[in-house]
């Protein structure tokens, strides 16, 4: 078996000998850093550019910071046909043939959504080249809006964790800090967005494994309402809080892929409650005037009151301010006994040994349950006392009295949040993504606030709130009610073009021509 960093420098190899017809990107220096998507493609309409000289760009930048330069470690695959596939859509456009904004833009997916032309490994040995037979929902949708699958990214293994290790990918650096994790669990989607490793990313999110390394990497990202987005095809932590969603540089771009991943699903049926829902396209909502007349409830007990919650508490609350200098309203409010609902409601390991366990059995994997998977060692040795502790549940829990108690409380704690912003006539509730920044490598993080969201299945989107005075990202979450994406998008759009708080990583800069 060749090792990952082979197969990497390999495949890096055949996509610059793929691209070597089309030498334009480095005769003309044509740069895509932290271009748009929109910006990729009136450049790639303008003829300026092309498909295939982006995978190019990108691999570029892959091969010279993710195992060269600062050794950044977020790619576990390589696509190997990504240049052929950009080429083909290449030709579609010389035919006048587009399939819309996303035709040929390079993109990287979490490796725990299923790809079949790449494995599927969740970042765990016990899933090491196994390709699943088909693709997810939320991949056949990229696919057919004419998106490149430029590869699979690292994340915390089996997405249990929020530091982004796993056996088979290592630990993922922070590449604002390279002393500290990126955030998890989809920490190697949001260092692709923010070092420029792709156009955008997917990750995916139980309990914010979208938005605290969106935090993390001053980046955007979205976890959508419960029903929004398929779940299908994706490895599963536990149905009832998974989802899986876009990471990327700019708001704009969340809502082009938003447009291209959401839909009814029939291998999800979940999905059935987005029927009528869901917009003709979510890129209507991004008006930069949406925070004039909004009104913000400001969750203060998601502060926190420790000394350590204070640096990222004044610049979330600096972030009010410029909401207000938008003409928005900003509301102090209370959930009452929140801390206790959120206990009660908590299903975050309840469901993995038999979601996961199905997962294994079909997988075709060296392992087919939880119990083989803790008995083979194939795993990072941070997971095992959390693994252990999920195998322990009796295998008549999902009928069991303290299953339908937390899914009770579930539904409890969304009618608080809805009492709560109907008294106020709130448009959205905003707290700390996170209460402090990322930990350095080895530690745990400390201070997540992502449980509101995926308690109750309520959509959240983290937005660029500024950095540290020494230099780390900071993201101001926004929860809206259920399927509220537009006004979300809405707020966070014009909150990001008021402020212009993203900025790339200095350890990641533009690749000379």
């Amino acid at each position: 078996m060749i090792s990952r960093r082979d197969l990497l420098r390999s495949t890096t190899t055949l996509l610059a000998i793929g691209t070597s017809a089309t030498p334009r990107l480095h005769a003309a220096g044509y740069n895509a850093f932290e271009k748009t998507i929109a910006q990729l493609q009136a450049d790639m309409a303008a003829g300026r550019t092309t498909s295939a000289e982006l995978v190019q760009f990108y691999v570029a930048r892959i091969a010279a910071y993710d195992q060269a330069g600062p050794r950044l470690n977020a790619i576990i695959t390589l696509n190997p046909r990504a240049t052929d596939q950009a080429r083909a859509l290449d030709a579609e456009r010389r035919q006048r043939r587009t399939r819309g904004p996303l035709h040929g833009i390079p993109l990287l997916v979490k490796d725990n959504f299923d790809t079949a032309d790449m494995p599927t490994t969740g970042g765990s040995l016990a899933l090491k080249g196994v390709v699943p037979g088909r693709d997810a929902f939320q991949i056949r949708k990229l696919r057919q809006a004419g998106a490149i699958i430029l590869g699979k990214a690292n994340l915390h293994e089996l997405a249990l964790g929020l530091t982004t290790i796993s056996s088979l990918g290592g630990q993922t650096l922070n590449p604002y800090d390279l002393t500290r994790a990126p955030g998890g669990s989809s920490g190697g989607s949001g260092v692709a967005a923010a070092a420029n490793f792709a156009a955008a990313a997917l990750g995916t999110d139980t309990s914010g494994s979208i938005r605290i390394p969106s935090s993390h990497n001053s980046i955007v990202g979205l976890r959508p309402s419960a029903g929004l987005s398929s779940r299908s095809g994706i490895i599963p932590f536990g149905h009832t809080q998974d989802t899986g969603g876009p990471m990327a540089r700019t708001v704009a771009d969340v809502a082009v892929l938003l447009d291209a991943t959401v839909g009814h699903d029939p291998d999800d049926p979940i999905t059935a409650a987005s029927a009528g829902r869901v917009p003709r396209t979510y890129t209507r909502s991004l008006r930069r005037d949406a925070l004039r007349g909004a009104r913000i409830g400001v969750l203060t007990e998601f502060f926190g009151t420790a000394p350590e919650d204070d640096e990222v508490g004044a610049i979330v609350r600096r972030a009010i301010d410029e909401m207000r200098a938008q003409r928005a309203t900003a509301i102090e409010i209370g959930v009452p006994d929140l801390a206790s609902q959120l206990a009660a409601s908590n299903l975050l390991s309840q469901e993995l040994k038999f979601y996961l366990g199905a997962y294994l059995k079909r997988s075709g994997a060296a392992v087919t349950s939880v119990t083989e998977l803790l008995a083979s060692g194939l795993y990072t040795p941070q997971l095992r006392t959390f693994l252990q502790g999920a195998n322990a549940q009796p295998d008549d829990y999902l009928s069991s009295a303290d299953y339908a108690k937390r899914l009770a409380a579930r539904a409890s704690l969304g009618n608080a949040i809805r009492a709560v912003m109907d008294q106020n006539r709130l448009d959205a509730i905003l707290y700390p993504t996170a209460r402090r920044i990322a930990p350095p490598i080895g530690g745990n993080q400390v201070g997540s606030n992502a449980g509101l969201s995926a308690q109750t299945g309520f959509p959240a989107i983290s937005v660029p709130a500024g950095f540290t005075t020494g230099g780390f990202p900071v993201g101001v979450e926004l929860l809206g009610r259920p399927f509220a994406e537009p006004t979300l998008i809405a707020l966070a759009y014009s909150y990001e073009q008021a402020t212009h708080h993203r900025c790339p990583p200095s350890t990641t800069p533009p690749l000379a021509s």
